[in-house]
């Protein structure tokens, strides 16, 4: 379980369709605690995959080709330590859903970038800021620390 100064060992993002900021946190926190945190993500409703997406996490090494948009109700797992929620439903339906777990639930604002306008660079821009965001975000939460170097 989480607590202070404990990391929790499994870790559930949601947020709207499980299309760009969910899919983005889990990818993030395995890239930065692999094999230590058991992490997934999910949507309050169906979505698509967004090249967007692929783009920029390419940029910082994390390959997100396999990964395929689930709602809440298509996960098979349940016992997580920690649900983390990026939009103000998918904290609503988190907080419905886990009123008889034990199981902590935080509402991590984060901005859409699926309605940035502008040119490509401009719209690559908002999901990059939302990547640094969570990336951010899941390193102070979760207490990274970068390997030893040697």
């Amino acid at each position: 379980m989480t607590g202070p100064g404990l990391r929790p060992t499994a870790v559930l993002y949601v947020c709207g369709m499980n299309s760009v900021r969910s899919p983005m946190a889990e990818a993030l926190t395995a890239k930065l605690f692999p094999n230590q945190i058991y992490v997934r993500s999910a949507g309050v409703r169906q979505g698509k995959v967004d090249p967007f997406v692929d783009a920029v996490m390419a940029e910082v090494g994390v390959d997100m080709g396999r990964h395929q948009p689930k709602t809440i109700e298509d996960l098979d797992e349940s016992g997580f330590d920690l649900v983390v929620t990026l939009a103000p439903e998918a904290h609503h339906k988190a907080l419905d859903m886990s009123r008889t777990d034990a199981v902590d639930v935080e509402y991590w604002p984060t901005l859409d970038p699926t309605l940035a306008t502008g040119s490509r660079e401009q719209i690559l821009n908002e999901y990059r800021a939302v990547r640094d965001q969570l990336m951010m975000r899941i390193k102070k939460r979760l207490d990274w620390t970068p390997p030893p170097s040697g």
